[in-house]
């Protein structure tokens, strides 16, 4: 995220101000908490998905040789 290259320390400061001001010093702990609890069960979630693409074989796609033979017959001339 390009964005995110520019943020400085001043800006982070004046965010955090910001939000001081509107949720108060005695929520910043309970969204802290929440925050970190959402951050580590998408981890954990990004992470079973990865093992079990890693674990599932792909799916072998029929090929011409495989199929069934069909009972219709050829295009006649």
């Amino acid at each position: 995220m390009p964005f995110l290259q520019n943020i400085g320390p001043t800006e982070l400061i004046i965010v955090l101000v910001i939000i001081l001001i509107i949720f108060g010093p005695k929520n910043l702990p309970k969204i802290g908490q929440a925050l970190g609890k959402g951050i580590k069960e998408f981890k954990d979630a990004a992470k079973g998905l990865a093992e079990e693409s890693e674990e599932e074989p792909e799916e072998k796609k029929p090929q011409a040789q495989d199929r069934p033979p069909t009972d219709k017959p050829g295009p006649s001339a």
